[in-house]
């Protein structure tokens, strides 16, 4: 009778859920009890990126992990997701969860899902932690890039994933983490066509939102890699000059929840109880 007592209340605290949406099931995980934190998940990624963290941060707190448009078991809604879009969709989950305020979490993409989420729904944003991520907008060069990205992903998405995938490690650590790597492209490759191009679609257009690191009066914390392939080291540190932003610096590469990943349930364990 007691171990069933228990079961009932894990079962009460560690949901995977499903809300309409759309026309479409937005697919997320509720777990733990107290403060609200999102985590939000990159580009070919989806909620099941979280969960070593997940399992640390629930212990005390009430975490969110939410599929984003197009990916996990999410659907799409259209053939360009923008930023704005997927933050709306958050936004969906959060009413229906009856939550109003949140801590938010966001990997590369999900950083620049949370800065919409932030621009458009401030009262409902208290802290913010970009993990390899940035705030400024795609430069004409990446745009270009973008363009190439999805003419590759029509010719063969497989093909595309492996290899951007395997990219988005430092290049020292590609063969040592081969088994996690190989994961990454397994997720990766359950997203359907439509979802990898509006994604690019939608990163492509986004805003330069720097001016929340500036202006946003809530707690900051950005996660570098110092041999991040996608991400230019030196413009993530130009964009917080002279705020109050706290930043994490990491040897690696883009996918810090793997390539530090004893050391990141650390780092954002205290940003989170600061």
């Amino acid at each position: 009778m007691q171990s069933d007592f228990w079961m009932v209340i894990f079962a009460e605290y560690s949901l995977n859920m499903t809300l309409e949406y759309k026309g479409i099931e937005i697919f997320y995980t509720d777990e733990g009890i107290g403060d609200s934190i999102v985590l939000l998940h990159g580009f070919l990624e989806n909620s099941s990126m979280w969960k070593d963290l997940v399992s640390e941060i629930s212990k005390s707190n009430r975490v969110i992990s939410i599929d984003l448009l197009g990916h996990g078991k999410t659907g799409c809604i259209g053939y360009v997701h923008t930023m704005e879009m997927m933050a709306e969709a958050v936004k969906a989950v959060l009413k229906d969860l009856k939550i109003n305020e949140s801590l938010f979490v966001g990997h590369s993409m999900g950083g620049y899902v949370a800065l919409a989420f932030t621009e458009c729904y401030p009262e409902m944003v208290k802290g913010l932690c970009l993990m390899n991520s940035t705030a400024i907008a795609d430069t004409e060069e990446k745009r270009v890039n973008r363009d190439r990205a999805i003419t590759a992903v029509k010719h063969n998405h497989k093909a595309f994933i492996g290899i951007s995938v395997a990219n988005l490690f430092a290049l020292e650590n590609r063969d040592k983490l081969a088994y996690e790597i190989e994961n990454v492209k397994q997720e990766a490759l359950k997203m359907p066509l439509q979802g990898i191009i509006a994604a690019l679609e939608g990163m492509k257009i986004r805003k330069d939102r720097t001016y929340l690191f500036h202006d946003a009066t809530l707690k900051k914390m950005i996660i570098i890699g110092r041999k991040d392939p996608v991400l230019d080291y030196t413009s993530i540190w130009e964009q917080i000059v002279g705020t109050d932003v706290e930043v994490v610096e990491f040897p690696d590469g883009h996918m810090s929840h793997i390539e530090n990943k004893h050391e990141i349930s650390y780092k954002i364990i205290h940003f989170i109880e600061k």
